[in-house]
């Protein structure tokens, strides 16, 4: 009589905080421990939504509540093909709506929102969501584990930083619990950091990225293209001048020669000069093996490893000491996740992710969470990214040679990962003199590996 009691009170309460107004939404996101509770909320709404068939579920109207700080919550089922889902979906912060749209401002994703999956055929509760963040790619998801225990998987970008972490909770439990109590019962095993960025750490990034985007117009692509020390357009395998009748003439960049352009448009406001092309070609640190060494001359499979090295040293050096010269200084090599999920044919499968390969770096599957990490904890860096994979040339009836398949770093990139004014996780690509995308890079290199070196953002882009 009593538990009945409490619930006819809660759904009392929970009447008139939907007749009253909506307090004024937040412009961003808030810290992750600021996330109004919604506990009372879902007692309210356990026997209805989470306890009832799955045909009265799925056939309820949506239903809109007001909290008590103001959060407006719109709760709604959502059918799959074998489970269904109920949603808690939080109002978008006000920065994140779309302007002048009919669409929904209640997505599923926005921060503190809260989803529980269940079997159609049977009720079964298999899954809870909550994000953390206005973000469909950032959650924290729990699953049934033992009666008296579950899950917790950390999931950013498709990347478990937490994998099936054994909590002392029961799932049951789970479904009416303040999200900050389920948290502080794993402690520092739950990454907060990654979900509290803070967009006034980028503001230096968004002013490089403006100043670059603004030189764009100026530049052409050009095979082999670079600008020398003196200012005057070369070619990088020869040092000769693009327009030798004219050396001071505007030539072109190849990829290579635009990743130098980025970086003497960083160093140059503090040494006052460009750097060197021939040095940047020299070979930089371990690579390769007594068996690639036969091949350095003609196939040259460590141009693009060795260039970025090379710039990366010389910008270490020049922005902070001597000692940020070292290849243990500026490549990267930690990563904070051990497994991705992986999607294709139509299925999905969660697939270890070896991370940092001596020889190659990262796999490109998992480039994407890398990057939101490294943007995370490194804001004042960006990153050149040598991209490789094994090349050769199979043995056929009109080459009946071939060449061996070498790991060759073929092509290199700026690659700019940043949080925005509104604290949306973006990242800038600078390619070939042009911008482009973050989607179209990724997907034009399945399966291959992305070698990283970082770079120190000081102020100032002046690449004249």
């Amino acid at each position: 009589m009593r538990y009945l009691t409490v619930i006819f009170f809660l759904i009392v309460s929970f009447s008139l905080f939907a007749q009253q107004p909506a307090s004024k939404t937040v412009r961003n996101d808030l810290p992750t421990s600021k996330i109004e509770d919604d506990s009372s909320l879902r007692i309210a709404l356990r026997d209805a939504w989470f306890g009832e068939v799955p045909s009265r579920v799925m056939n309820k109207r949506v239903e809109y509540y007001t909290l008590n700080g103001g959060s407006r919550v719109q709760v709604r089922s959502e059918a799959g093909r074998e489970e269904f889902l109920v949603v808690l979906a939080r109002e978008l912060p006000v920065s994140l709506q779309p302007r002048n749209s009919s669409g929904s401002n209640f997505p599923g994703w926005a921060q503190g929102s809260w989803m529980l999956s269940r079997r159609i055929r049977d009720g079964s509760l298999t899954r809870i969501r909550v994000f953390p963040r206005s973000d469909p790619n950032s959650y924290v998801q729990f699953r049934p584990f033992t009666e008296d225990r579950s899950y917790m998987d950390v999931v950013v970008y498709e990347a478990y930083m937490v994998y099936s972490l054994p909590i002392a909770i029961p799932f049951e439990r789970l479904l009416v619990l303040p999200f900050e109590t389920i948290l502080s019962t794993v402690g520092d095993s739950f990454p907060r950091r990654y979900f509290d960025p803070e967009p006034g750490l980028y503001r230096d990034k968004l002013a490089f990225i403006e100043a670059v985007r603004g030189h764009l117009p100026k530049l052409t692509f050009t095979d082999d293209g670079a600008i020398n020390e003196d200012g005057n357009y070369v070619y990088i395998e020869t040092l000769e001048y693009q327009n030798p009748n004219n050396p001071g003439a505007v030539g072109g960049l190849n990829c290579s020669g635009f990743t130098k352009w980025i970086v003497d448009g960083i160093l140059k406001p503090i040494s006052g000069e460009k750097l060197s092309v021939a040095p940047l070609k020299l070979p930089f640190g371990n690579r390769g093996s007594s068996f690639t060494e036969a091949w350095e001359e003609s196939r040259d499979p460590f141009f693009g490893l060795d260039w970025c090295r090379n710039l990366a040293s010389s910008a270490g050096t020049i922005l902070r000491s001597p000692s940020f010269a070292h290849l243990d200084e500026f490549e990267v090599r930690s990563f904070p996740f051990s497994r991705i999920i992986h999607r294709g044919s139509g299925s999905v499968s969660i697939r270890s992710y070896p991370g940092f390969l001596p020889d190659a770096g990262f796999g490109v599957e998992g480039l994407q969470p890398l990057l939101y990490a490294l943007a995370i904890d490194e804001p004042d860096r960006i990153y050149l990214a040598a991209v490789n994979h094994d090349l050769g040339v199979p043995v056929t009836a009109s080459n009946p040679r071939g060449t061996p398949r070498l790991r060759q770093y073929f092509h290199v990139a700026v690659l700019v990962p940043y949080f925005s004014e509104n604290g949306s996780f973006r990242i800038t690509v600078f390619e070939s003199a042009a911008e482009t995308s973050f989607a179209a890079f990724r997907n034009r290199y399945p399966g291959h590996y992305v070698n990283l070196v970082r770079i120190p953002l000081d102020g100032g882009f002046d690449p004249e």
